[in-house]
This record gives C-alpha cells, sequence and structure tokens, in this order.
C-alpha cells in the first residue's frame, strides 16, 4: 500500500511542476523588463532545477512501476498455485536500474531490444503503460560507456587498469572523462596532452628528451665533458577514438594517436624548431564481450610489452618516466601487428597470438657495410637490407626480412596481482653472393621472459618486475643493442641478449606520484678473424686504447657490452577539475654504460640527468 501511495504522490506532484513551467514564462518576462540579466539567469537555474526534479521522479515512476509489474506477477503466481513468478511474467518483467538506452554494462541498448541476461519488456501488461524511455544518453551514461570503451571486462586483481588522472593513463593511451562526441550511432573520443619537458645533464647527448644510451659519449669526446641542456614542446600528445556499437556485445573501434617526436632533414634548433609529426599507433579492434574474442589488426604497442590487467590495448604497464625513452631495460615497440586474443575463466586467463613487423638491428664492425651490401673477408658479398626510396626514410636502412615475428603471450589476473609470460620467434635473412652464384639464408632467433605486478596494498603501492632474453631479440628493448651479426660466411648470427626492470610505484594521495626504477639491458657476442682482420660484435682483438684520452688518435671501438639505469622521480597535479588536470613532473636518473674488453680493457662511462615536465591534460 505505500509503494501504491507513494505512486500517488508522484503523480500529484507532476501537474504542480507543469503549473510552475507555465507561470515560470510571464514571471520572467516581467523581471527582464526590469532586469533582463538576472531574469534570464534565474529562468535558467529554475528550468534547471525542474529538470533534475523531472529526472528523479522519472526515475521513481520506473521502479514503481517495476514494483507494479512484480506485484502482478506475484499474484498471479498465488491465484496458479504457484509460489514464484511465471517465466512468462519474468520475462515481461522490466530489468531494474536501466534506464536512459543503456544497459548494466554501458552499452547501449537498440530500440525494442534487450540486453545481456534480460531487457525491456516486448509485451507488459495491458493495464500498466510502458515506461517512458529517454534515447539521449546522460553524463553518467557517457561515463559508464566510456568506461566499457577503455577496457574490456576486466578481473579485479588490485591492479586494475591505469587510473585515468595518473601520467600512466596516458602514456598508455587511456582516456578521461572529457572529449566525448556523438556522430550518429559512432562515438569519436579525444585524447592525449600538452607537454613541455627539459633536460640539464653532465654529457652533450643530443637527443633531448628522448634518451639515446647508445651515443653515450667516452672521455675521448669532447662532448663527455660538456653539460647540456635542452628543452621542447615536441611530445605534445594527441588521440582520437571511434568507437561504435554492432550489437549489445560487439563493438568496433579505431584509434589513432601523434606527437612531434620526429624530425626531419630541414628540423633545426635555431630558429623554427619544425619537429614533425609521427604516427605512434593506428589500428582497428574488434571486441565481443559474449564469446571473449578480441581482435586487433594496424600499429600498436607490440604484445611482448608489459600489461596491467588481461590483454588488452591501452593498458599497458609503461614506467612513469618523462624520459621519452622510458628506461633501460623497457621491452616494448609500437609497430604493424595482427593480434587474437581469447579471455577465459570469467576474464583471469588470457590467451593471445600475435604477428608483427620485423626489423632485425644488424652491428657489422670490422666489415665494410656499403648500403645494406655488406663485403665479407672471403670475396662475397652479403646483402642485409637497403636503404629506403619512396616514401621510406632514405638515409635509414631498412632489413631484408623473410617472415614476420611470432609472440604469444598468457596472462593471468588471480585476486592478488598479474602476471604474464611470453614467448617470440624471428626470421633473420640475407643473401649472399660468392663468385657470381647468390644463395639466402635464414636464421632462428627468438626468446621469452614474463612480467609482473604486485599490488602491495591495492592500488596505493605496487611493485613491476619484467624480462626478456634470447637471442636476436634487442631491439625489443629501449637501449637499440644489435640482433645479430655475420658469421665468416655472411649467414646471420643472432647475438645473445637480456633485459630486465624493477621498480615501485607509490600513489600517497590522488594529487602525487612517486617512483624508483632500475634495469638492465645486456648484448653477448659473436665474432671471428680471418686473413689478418677482425670482424663481428665484441671482438677482444678491436682496440678500446683511445677511449679515455680527448680527441686521441687511438680507436675507441666500444662494442657496448651492458647498459643499467637508476632513476626516481615524483608527479604532483596542482590543478584538477572539470578544466582538466595540469601537472608538474621531476626525474632523476643516473646511466651506466659497459663495452666489451678489448685492446686498451672496458673503460666504462656514465651520465646524471635531471628532467622536468609540465603538462596539460583537458581530457582528464
Amino acid at each position: 500500500m505505500r509503494s501504491f501511495a507513494a505512486y500517488l504522490s508522484i503523480q500529484r506532484r507532476l501537474p504542480l511542476l507543469l503549473l510552475c513551467c507555465s507561470v515560470l514564462v510571464p514571471v520572467s518576462r516581467a523581471h527582464a523588463q526590469q532586469d533582463e540579466g538576472e531574469a534570464i539567469d534565474a529562468m535558467e537555474d529554475q528550468i534547471a532545477r525542474i529538470q533534475r526534479q523531472q529526472m528523479e521522479l522519472q526515475k521513481d515512476l520506473l521502479a514503481m512501476r517495476q514494483e507494479l509489474a512484480r506485484h502482478r506477477a506475484h499474484l498471479q503466481s498465488a491465484h496458479s498455485g504457484s509460489a514464484t513468478p511465471t517465466r512468462e511474467a519474468a520475462r515481461q518483467e522490466p530489468r531494474a536500474g536501466l534506464h536512459h538506452g543503456w544497459d548494466a554494462s554501458g552499452s547501449r541498448l537498440a530500440e525494442g531490444s534487450a540486453g545481456q541476461g534480460g531487457g525491456y519488456a516486448h509485451h507488459a501488461p495491458m493495464d500498466v503503460p510502458p515506461p517512458v524511455i529517454d534515447d539521449r544518453p546522460t553524463f553518467a551514461a557517457v561515463v559508464a560507456h566510456r568506461d566499457e570503451a577503455m577496457v574490456n571486462r576486466l578481473a579485479e586483481n588490485g591492479v586494475g587498469p591505469h587510473a585515468r588522472e595518473t601520467v600512466g593513463a596516458q602514456a598508455a593511451g587511456a582516456l578521461g572523462d572529457h572529449g566525448v562526441f556523438h556522430l550518429g550511432p559512432v562515438t569519436i573520443i579525444l585524447g592525449g596532452f600538452f607537454d613541455t619537458a627539459g633536460v640539464f645533464e653532465n654529457r652533450h647527448i643530443a637527443s633531448g628528451t628522448f634518451n639515446y644510451w647508445a651515443a653515450m659519449p667516452y672521455p675521448n669526446e669532447s662532448r663527455f665533458h660538456q653539460d647540456s641542456f635542452e628543452a621542447g614542446a615536441r611530445f605534445s600528445r594527441f588521440s582520437l577514438m571511434a568507437r561504435g556499437n554492432i550489437d549489445a556485445f560487439t563493438t568496433i573501434s579505431g584509434f589513432v594517436e601523434t606527437d612531434f617526436g620526429a624530425g626531419a632533414e630541414t628540423t633545426n634548433p635555431y630558429e623554427s624548431n619544425a619537429y614533425v609529426p609521427r604516427l605512434r599507433q593506428a589500428y582497428m579492434a574488434y571486441d565481443n564481450s559474449r564469446s571473449n574474442f578480441h581482435f586487433l589488426i594496424g600499429q600498436a604497442w607490440s604484445l611482448l610489452t608489459p600489461g596491467r590487467a588481461g590483454i588488452v590495448a591501452r593498458q599497458e604497464s609503461l614506467p612513469e618516466t618523462i624520459d621519452a625513452a622510458m628506461l633501460v631495460g623497457q621491452t616494448w615497440t609500437r609497430q604493424w601487428q595482427i593480434r587474437l586474443v581469447k579471455d577465459l575463466m570469467a576474464h583471469r586467463l588470457w590467451l593471445a597470438l600475435s604477428i608483427e613487423n620485423p626489423a632485425t638491428l644488424y652491428d657489422t664492425t670490422g666489415f665494410t657495410n656499403n648500403n645494406g651490401a655488406v663485403n665479407l673477408p672471403n670475396g662475397g658479398v652479403a646483402t642485409i637490407g637497403s636503404n629506403g626510396t619512396g616514401l621510406t626514410e632514405f638515409t635509414t636502412n631498412y632489413s631484408d626480412e623473410i617472415a614476420p615475428d611470432i609472440i604469444g603471450k598468457i596472462a593471468w589476473d588471480p585476486a592478488w596481482g598479474h602476471y604474464e609470460a611470453e614467448g617470440l620467434l624471428r626470421f633473420p635473412h640475407d643473401r649472399v653472393v660468392m663468385n657470381g652464384v647468390g644463395r639466402n639464408y635464414t636464421a632462428v632467433a627468438g626468446g621469452g621472459g614474463g612480467s609482473a605486478i604486485l599490488p602491495v596494498i591495492p592500488h596505493k603501492v605496487e611493485i613491476r618486475l619484467a624480462g626478456l632474453a634470447g637471442v636476436g631479440i634487442n631491439r625489443y628493448g629501449s637501449v637499440l643493442l644489435p640482433d645479430a651479426t655475420l658469421s665468416s660466411s655472411g649467414r646471420p648470427a643472432p647475438l645473445p641478449g637480456a633485459q630486465a626492470t624493477a621498480g615501485i610505484i607509490a600513489h600517497p594521495n590522488p594529487l602525487i606520484d612517486v617512483y624508483g626504477y632500475f634495469g638492465t639491458q645486456r648484448s653477448g657476442r659473436r665474432y671471428f678473424s680471418a686473413d689478418g682482420g677482425n670482424y663481428g660484435y665484441g671482438n677482444p682483438l678491436y682496440s678500446n686504447a683511445g677511449c679515455e684520452m680527448e680527441l686521441s688518435m687511438l680507436d675507441c671501438t666500444a662494442n657496448t657490452r651492458a647498459v643499467e639505469e637508476m632513476t626516481v622521480g615524483a608527479w604532483w597535479r596542482f590543478l584538477k577539475g572539470r578544466y582538466g588536470t595540469v601537472e608538474a613532473g621531476a626525474q632523476l636518473a643516473y646511466s651506466r654504460r659497459q663495452i666489451w674488453k678489448g685492446i686498451g680493457g672496458d673503460p666504462a662511462t656514465s651520465v646524471s640527468q635531471l628532467f622536468f615536465d609540465f603538462r596539460y591534460l583537458p581530457f582528464q
């Protein structure tokens, strides 16, 4: 009876609200004659209050109608001798909590359709009028819809997807609450940030805030003895996501992301600083939440990149560093791929397979390399690639490849932590011509690794561990050590390699992030000597005698054996509101480079760096 009394009370209040609306217009006109500005403001405030009241009343009416339907279903079952509602009555019962055209998962319902597990009834009882459904999305509905667009039904693991307000979220391309537009059935979502960053360092490494550790100088170069400062805005980032619902369970989306990290022949730091846009990501994705199947094709973070939860695009586990090269030992690439993902066991077990664009980094120390044609000591020529032409960069050598890289991964999300294991197969390829007779050679390379995130204090403090080891896998690390060299016969000779990172990240409050990382990347060696010459990578007969004397006339071959980095940093979001987020960051890094021992020993070199950054994230 109380329910029917409340229902009648709501019905009595509706005419009063309508009367207020009818009286509002003449009143506002009278006020406008005295003070038009104040009257307009008062009118808008009153309309907003009435709209809020109408929305609440509409929700109350829907809840009362649902309760009325349940009572009628119960009475029908009681008359038929059953203690529970009939199946037909249950099918006719509207689903609680659904309104404004959205289902419980945040997916929009088509007119007259039902969501997963139920939906609006097609045949309501004749004496119960169907609820009036406003098909326009509310702000709350858009937020829920965005949540569903950002992740694909992840199991709770104490780690969770990237918090939207962290720098890690934008580093992974995750999206905030703003910048949502609807173009018919397609939702357009904007992301990115405006960035200005700089670095002080005690060595001159002309790579700006994108570290290039392989160019860390030795004392034989004058830039070893020079301090350096460089700053710019080139790593400002912009992204766009287009997403459409095929049905209540299936979505199709496209994502593109760009910054200005690329240079060109006309780029200079003296006048225009005209850095050019570069493609970071551009891919299409298909996701089905009923079959738990996911498909991605295009340029994206490699499947080898560690993740935070499941195996989901834009949820990669990336360090929060200001350095655009991230961290020594970080496993990653962004490249073309075809990825298939299946999740099982209530989204706790994930299986993925990806074929990705290959590119082998060769070291040809000791050889004569002419545009990818390498002269061998036996008189032959090995072709490992050629410089770009057409629309590719003509100063970059593109390796000759016979097959894509093949990557498999398994991810596990128990109630505590996120764990991954992965494997990689690669196929370095070249062609050797000897005395007019040519032959193609293909080597088999690859490796394995894994990662883990341990939520020491869930969503507050976490430990991250990751590593990869094998042969011919070095290009998947931030230092870009070589994947292979050549044997005496000219065949590809993959180099052993390993890389690893460990870090601790804390979020003491919603405005501050603090982090500390250690990373290392190491390369093995393959070499030979023939006819008085020395060839390969890490040959102990190479000379390092001139590495420690400035402008020495002696050689400093310096094949890198290992690079290590220790870094700490923090981010402070000092402005946050509907206008977005403004944050400042600082990072202190120390890196050390070691080389393979040769004539003159194996001296080491190092660099210390202080990064700073300011970012405005309008969509977070």
